[in-house]
């Protein structure tokens, strides 16, 4: 597993949100759903997207755009044109005074709008739920991001535009795997891109030394891992590993392994059936102890008291 893998390890898409809009000027969309993360792809005619931390965009036929929550963004044909909707947590949605939805219409499976066949066509994927394996990414995302289709050349989006608006047999889970195709191949384009801020773990992945090391530890955390062990198997010395672990990557390999296995106990705290004990051992530590004292002082809190908070 690598760090974009992370992305979704945890909030794997299940039944995200994705959505087909046909839309005929003026129109004007209000998103506060406070979702993680966002993906809107332009099948058909121009938008602008505005999140309310940053800089609006102008999104042509074959951009997509994904979003950093939980902040609110408006995606309109103008930016002058005032909402006409409003989506709330839960993908409930509203005019801008609260009363129910009339200005849009259902047009069908997955799809509606305010005409049956507007100029413009837009798809929308929620991601609902928010991993901890995630934050690592997810930080360093700018609260807007845009992949022109100019610059890419991928199959994705007329692929989810043909499925979205099917009805068969197991469709979920094809929109949900697709959304994650497109998600991953999104992010890896943008990061390959010259100027874009590139976090240092993401780059130490195609360093043959670093990058080995770090698929060990995230392949594997629950091994017990030391420098010495690491550098054994990357086939360098302890201290030409740690010096280059930390120069590529941004923190010494042990410093990194620690928030790989407490991100991913965070995560697995969140299943309904998981003790502290039985997470201790999948990520690493010997006994619910060990694990309890990482965690509060690494986040402040206990598993327990963490999980108590997630499931609120």
């Amino acid at each position: 597993m690598d760090a974009v893998a992370g992305l979704l390890d945890g909030p794997r898409a299940q039944g995200a949100v994705l959505m087909r809009s046909v839309l005929t000027p003026p129109w004007s969309i209000a998103i506060r759903d406070e979702a993680p993360l966002t993906l809107v792809a332009m099948v058909r005619g121009d938008a602008w997207v505005a999140p309310d931390e940053g800089t609006a965009i102008w999104l042509n036929p074959g951009d997509v755009a994904i979003l950093r929550g939980p902040s609110p963004y408006l995606i309109a044909d103008d930016l002058s044109t005032a909402p006409q909707v409003v989506v709330h947590p839960g993908q409930r949605c509203t005019s801008p005074d609260g009363r129910e939805l009339s200005e849009m219409t259902e047009w069908g499976v997955r799809t509606w709008g305010n005409s049956s066949d507007g100029p413009t066509i837009l798809l929308t994927g929620t991601y609902t739920m928010r991993g901890e394996v995630s934050q690592r990414l997810l930080d360093v995302l700018p609260p807007l991001l845009v992949v022109r289709g100019d610059s890419w050349d991928s199959p994705l989006i007329p692929l989810l535009a043909d499925e979205i608006v099917k009805d068969d047999p197991g469709q979920e889970a094809v929109l949900d795997r697709l959304l994650d195709l497109l998600l991953i191949a999104v992010l890896r384009e943008w990061f390959a891109h010259p100027g874009a801020k590139t976090p240092g773990w993401y780059r130490a992945h195609r360093d043959p030394v670093v990058g080995h090391a770090l698929r060990m530890l995230h392949n594997d955390p629950a091994q017990s891992w030391t420098v010495a062990s690491l550098a054994a198997e990357t086939g360098v010395s302890r201290a030409a590993l740690a010096r280059r672990f930390t120069a590529l990557v941004g923190e010494p390999p042990m410093s990194y392994l620690t928030g790989w296995r407490l991100s991913l106990a965070a995560d697995l705290l969140r299943e309904p059936d998981a003790t502290v004990g039985a997470v201790a051992r999948r990520v690493g530590y010997g006994s619910s102890f060990a694990l309890s004292t990482a965690f509060k002082r690494r986040r402040g809190v206990s598993p327990r008291e963490h999980r108590s908070a997630a499931r609120r």
